[in-house]
């Protein structure tokens, strides 16, 4: 059979992993918090068809001739650029400027996540869409200090009417800092807790898990978790929420990339099927 064939089989494999990726992206041009991926492509093992030689006395060097066996994915990386800011004005959403990671339980394991649209529950817990619970650090209740190199616990935010008695919280927000700071009736504030943010080594070597959330790699390095605006976590935008960083005019040029490679490997592969017609003609 002819190698073109087969080159041109793995071309179209590795085109229609392309188109995957790319529309992977488009898909998820509105997800909160989604990063965009890339492929990267690469030849594979090449047939020998004569060894180069090294000069020797009146004689010059020779190259090797080499013909290339195909093509192959060589990876699929996720650009962690910044996404734009969308503002919503809902104090529970927090957008990331910066590197760092919100850090939540999923049924006692940690994630990581970039996706900022947080809610509170029924019992004062905040949370993701999902139900995971934000993870941060407890203010003492004596003192208000916060200690971020503890450890990390739900944040919740108190009742407004249950707790505090004849000096109830009527309201509460989120610094740039990441402490939930509690407002009561008689005008005093008092720090409740500080969201948990956590960088890594090697982002993308995290692995993505669904729901916009990763979970620690083995390439990824371990979490550094910590309090926001330190080691590079970046700080926190309140009523603000992260949007995808697809950008939506590269991938459409990637989608005709992808589909021209697609067209001219298949074109290969036609022509290399009359190649062969003609070969079992000859014997007419």
């Amino acid at each position: 059979m002819l190698r073109s064939l087969f080159s041109a089989i793995s071309g179209l494999r590795a085109n229609q992993t392309m188109l995957d990726v790319t529309g992977n992206n488009i898909a998820n041009a509105n997800t909160v918090g989604f990063k965009a991926s890339n492929i990267v492509f690469q030849d594979t093992l090449s047939q020998m068809l004569t060894a180069g030689s090294a000069p020797a006395g009146a004689n010059g060097g020779t190259n090797p001739i080499q013909i290339g066996l195909g093509v192959q994915v060589g990876g699929v990386t996720t650009n962690f650029n910044q996404g734009s800011a969308q503002v919503t004005n809902k104090p529970t959403n927090l957008m990331i400027s910066g590197d760092g990671f919100f850090v939540v339980n999923r049924g006692g394991e940690e994630i990581y996540t970039r996706a900022g649209a947080f809610n509170l529950d029924m019992a004062g817990n905040l949370v993701t869409t999902d139900g995971d619970r934000v993870q941060g650090f407890a203010a003492d209740p004596t003192t208000g200090a916060i200690n971020p190199a503890g450890a990390a616990a739900d944040v919740s935010i108190p009742d407004m009417v249950v707790e505090g008695g004849a000096n109830p919280m009527r309201s509460y927000n989120i610094g740039n800092d990441g402490v939930i700071t509690g407002i009561y009736a008689d005008g005093t504030k008092k720090p409740l807790f500080q969201i948990a943010m956590a960088t890594f080594a090697n982002p993308e070597g995290l692995e993505k898990i669904g729901d916009t959330s990763f979970r620690e790699g083995t390439n990824s390095g371990t979490p550094q978790v910590g309090a926001p605006g330190s080691e590079r976590r970046g700080d926190l935008l309140g009523g603000s929420l992260e949007m995808s960083n697809v950008d939506l005019a590269q991938e459409f040029t990637n989608l005709i990339i992808a589909q021209r490679g697609f067209q001219a490997t298949s074109r290969v592969i036609t022509t290399s099927d009359q190649v062969l017609e003609e070969l079992v003609n000859i014997k007419r």
